[in-house]
C-alpha cells in the first residue's frame, strides 16, 4: 500500500506527498496537463519543444542544470500526446533547492531569442535523427494520420513536420507557456525521504506566490467511428519488411481499457504468449512480434507490430495475425490463462519495490486521470475480468473495419 497526502494550494496547484525514509533520496515530479494533443494543427511539436525550453533558464536562474548538479541532482523530462512531465531526484538534504528550481521555472522563463534558437536546433536534430534518418523512424509519422482523421493524436509528439518548429516565433512560445504552464494546470508530487510538515512549508514558500493563471479547458474534436479498413504501403531503405496493424480502443479511464491491456499481454507478453508461439516459433512468419496498447488518456490504439521473416509476404504475415485475433474473438482464451497472467501482474505490483521516482510520477498521473486511489486498487479491477469480457472487447474493437495497417517494405524485395 502506497500512502500519500494530497491538498491544493490557493493558486490551484495540486500537491501530493509520499514519505519513505528507506532511502536518503527523494524525487520532485511536476506534471503539466499539456501534450501534443493540445497543439494547433499548424503549430505542432510545441509541447515537446517546451520540454527543452524549460531547461533554458529563467530571469532569476540562467542555468538550471548548474545548480541542480551542484545539489547532487539528476533530472529529466518527457512529453507524450497527453502530458509533459519533469522530475528531479536529489539528496533529501537538498530538497528545498529542488523545490526552488521547479517553482522558479513554473513562474516564468527567460524567453530569450538565443535560448529558443539553441533548443530549436536540438529539437530539429532530434526530429532528423529519430524520425527521418533512422530505419523505421517514420513509421508513426505515417501511421498516426492513417489511424486518426479527426483527433490531434493524428501527429506524433515530435510534430507533423520540421517546418512547424523552424517557424516557431518567440511570441508563439510565450503564448504557449502562458496558456499551459501555470499552477492550475500542474500537479506537484514529492516522494521519498521527506518530512511532510517541512515539505509543506517549503512548497508554501516557493510555489504559493506564483499566480494561478487561467485554467485550460480543452475542446478536442472526437474521432469518428472507423467503418472501413485503412491501408498504406511504403518502401524504404531498411533491412527487413515490417508490419504494423492498429485498432482503435477505449482511453485509459474508459470501460474496456483494462480488457484491451490484458489481451495485449496475453498475446504479446514474452516467449510464452500466443502471438510469439504461433507467429514466431511455430509458423516462423515473423522474426519478432510486439503487441501493446498506447494507454492514451483519450481513445487510443491496440498495436500489433513485427518484422517479417525472410521470404514471407505481407499477405501471409497478416493472415497469421488474423488467425490469432480470431481465436480471441471466438473466446478461445481460457480463464486459467487470464488468472495466471493476473497473478504475475499482482505479484509484480506487490513485491516489486518501485523507486520513489516511479511512485512520484504514478501518483501525479493517477491524480490527473481523476482517481489517485487507483495506484493501490487498480489490480482489483483487473481481477474482475472474465473470458466473456475479452471476447466482447475483441469482437467490438479487434475487427478489420476498425483496423489501420502499414505495410513497410524493404527496397529490392518483391511482395
Amino acid at each position: 500500500m502506497i500512502d500519500f497526502e494530497k491538498y491544493t494550494l490557493a493558486n490551484g496547484l495540486r500537491v501530493i506527498l509520499h514519505e519513505d525514509k528507506s532511502s536518503p533520496m527523494l524525487t520532485i515530479n511536476v506534471l503539466y496537463d499539456v501534450g501534443s494533443k493540445d497543439e494547433d494543427i499548424k503549430r505542432t511539436g510545441f509541447a515537446h519543444l517546451f520540454e527543452h525550453l524549460m531547461f533554458g533558464g529563467t530571469p532569476a536562474i540562467p542555468d538550471y542544470d548548474d545548480i541542480a548538479q551542484r545539489a547532487g541532482a539528476s533530472n529529466n523530462a518527457f512529453t507524450s500526446n497527453d502530458i509533459t512531465n519533469y522530475y528531479i531526484t536529489l539528496p533529501a538534504i537538498n530538497e528545498e533547492v529542488g523545490l526552488m528550481l521547479e517553482a522558479d521555472r513554473m513562474r516564468g522563463l527567460a524567453f530569450s531569442p538565443e535560448s529558443l534558437e539553441v533548443q530549436r536546433k536540438v529539437v530539429i536534430e532530434e526530429f532528423k535523427q529519430r524520425y527521418l534518418n533512422k530505419p523505421y523512424g517514420d513509421v508513426w509519422l505515417e501511421l498516426s494520420p492513417l489511424a486518426y482523421k479527426d483527433h490531434p493524436y493524428s501527429w506524433p509528439t515530435i510534430g507533423k513536420n520540421i517546418q512547424h518548429i523552424e517557424e516557431a516565433s518567440l511570441e508563439d512560445v510565450k503564448a504557449f507557456f502562458k496558456k499551459h504552464y501555470s499552477p492550475q494546470n500542474a500537479i506537484l508530487c514529492v516522494a521519498g525521504n521527506i518530512d511532510i510538515a517541512q515539505t509543506k512549508e517549503w512548497i508554501e514558500k516557493w510555489f504559493a506566490p506564483i499566480p494561478g493563471g487561467v485554467k485550460y479547458h480543452r475542446h478536442l474534436p472526437l474521432e469518428k467511428k472507423q467503418e472501413k479498413k485503412r491501408q498504406l504501403r511504403l518502401e524504404r531503405d531498411v533491412p527487413q519488411d515490417s508490419f504494423t496493424k492498429v485498432y482503435h480502443m477505449p482511453g485509459r479511464m474508459a470501460e474496456g481499457y483494462l480488457v484491451g491491456d490484458i489481451i495485449s499481454d496475453l498475446l504479446g507478453r514474452g516467449s510464452s504468449s500466443w502471438a510469439y508461439k504461433s507467429l514466431v516459433k511455430e509458423q516462423k512468419l515473423f522474426s519478432e512480434i510486439h503487441i501493446s496498447v498506447t494507454g492514451n488518456t483519450e481513445p487510443g490504439l491496440f498495436i500489433i507490430s513485427g518484422m517479417l521473416s525472410e521470404g514471407i509476404s505481407f499477405e501471409e504475415a497478416e493472415k497469421g495475425v488474423e488467425e490469432v485475433m480470431q481465436k480471441v474473438r471466438d473466446g478461445k482464451i481460457k480463464q486459467a490463462e487470464i488468472d495466471r497472467l493476473l497473478n504475475k501482474i499482482e505479484t509484480t505490483f506487490l513485491f516489486h519495490e518501485m523507486s520513489h521516482s516511479d511512485i512520484a510520477y504514478n501518483l501525479a498521473h493517477f491524480e490527473l486521470l481523476g482517481d489517485i486511489d487507483l495506484i493501490n486498487h487498480e489490480i482489483e479491477h483487473y481481477r474482475s475480468l472474465k473470458v466473456e469480457d475479452l471476447k466482447r472487447f475483441a469482437n467490438e474493437f479487434l475487427i478489420e473495419k476498425n483496423a489501420s495497417v502499414l505495410y513497410y517494405s524493404s527496397k529490392n524485395k518483391q511482395q
